[in-house]
């Protein structure tokens, strides 16, 4: 997702809205110096701001979260960003990541419950070239292979498939060697490096992770265990005006969310935002075409059974029930 690339342009925009009038929604500190009935919030997010974190700005941006009393502040992450530690040790109020992070992230200890489900499908996909041949994951062979190691889905893949005469590399964040090498695969998220490659004229082909059946639940929303002990009114209010975000993100509210991570993500340009909606609606939206942000207790069940099969779990030292909640999603409009 030009996601290394993207890091540089990011903290020097940041640096110039901050010493800027104080325009800025992430501004909180101004406005509850007006408002100190506001509620001090910080959300982690697991990269920088892209399409798949569009419905928690477009609560910040619509006011839904000042309207609960929240005065939250959006910290973007990065690569390796430790957001499961950072709301572990109580560092950040929320944080985002996906569900096997979650799960694994339990599993050492992380007192981390997720609260909601924003994408409902894994996003996560390979793309080779259609000049390749490849149409099926079964296809993938002598081609080099762009793919970190830390993800689960990545030693998923490797249990699955033969992955014939296949040279896996580490994955750098860029597309730019997909772009000049019509042998070379790599990861990516549907709404994001497909979309980058085909406006660069690149004709990729797009193998979905979840087709193979590892789907968990992507840009999670979650939180410490004590946070919802000890200020689940805080919880309801966060989870209510993030899932209203969402649902307006997706149905309205997208052209002003991407002006708004355009300018704090150079990088990612309005179009390539644009263009990928449509792709992030799939993975968001049930058959009626509503948000809900739902999760079930059979498909956190089905994600700890892959993880152990896979011998990244041991088994049985986490209850899969333990990983989640739906309680604050109960009253949500």
């Amino acid at each position: 997702m030009y996601r290394l690339l993207a890091g540089f342009c990011f903290f020097v925009c940041l640096s110039f809205l901050v010493s800027c009038s104080g325009n800025s929604p992430q501004s909180s500190s101004e406005r509850t110096s007006e408002k100190p009935e506001l509620k001090q919030v910080s959300l982690a997010l697991n990269w920088l701001p892209e399409a798949e974190h569009g419905g928690f700005y477009a609560a910040l941006l619509n006011g839904d979260y000042e309207k609960e009393g929240l005065a939250v502040t959006i910290l973007p992450g990065g690569p390796d960003s430790p957001v499961i530690q950072r709301v572990a040790a109580k560092r950040v109020t929320f944080g985002i990541s996906n569900a096997d992070r979650i799960a694994l992230g339990r599993a050492q200890n992380a007192a981390i419950v997720a609260l909601m489900a924003p994408l409902q499908h894994s996003p996560r996909c390979i793309i080779v070239h259609q000049e390749s041949g490849i149409k099926s994951f079964d296809q993938l062979k002598n081609i080099t292979l762009a793919m970190s190691d830390a993800p689960a889905f990545s030693h998923f893949l490797r249990d699955r498939l033969k992955l014939e005469n296949v040279r896996i590399v580490r994955y750098t964040g860029s597309i730019a060697h997909f772009l000049r090498d019509r042998n070379f695969a790599q990861q990516g998220y549907v709404f994001s490096e497909p979309v980058v490659a085909r406006r660069e004229g690149a004709k990729p082909e797009v193998l979905m992770v979840s087709k193979l059946g590892f789907d968990p639940y992507s840009s999670v929303l979650m939180t410490h265990e004590d946070v919802i002990a000890e200020q689940p009114e805080l919880v309801r209010k966060f989870v209510r005006a993030s899932v209203k975000g969402w649902a307006d993100y997706l149905s309205k509210d997208s052209a002003r969310v991407h002006e708004y991570i355009h300018s704090i993500n150079p990088e990612m340009s309005v179009e390539v935002l644009d263009q990928g909606l449509d792709a992030l609606k799939e993975l968001s939206l049930d058959k009626q075409n509503k948000f809900t942000g739902d999760m079930s207790l059979e498909r956190w069940q089905q994600l700890v059974e892959q993880l152990e099969q896979i011998k990244l779990l041991q088994p049985g030292l986490i209850q899969p029930q333990d990983l989640f909640t739906t309680e604050f999603l109960k009253q949500s409009p």
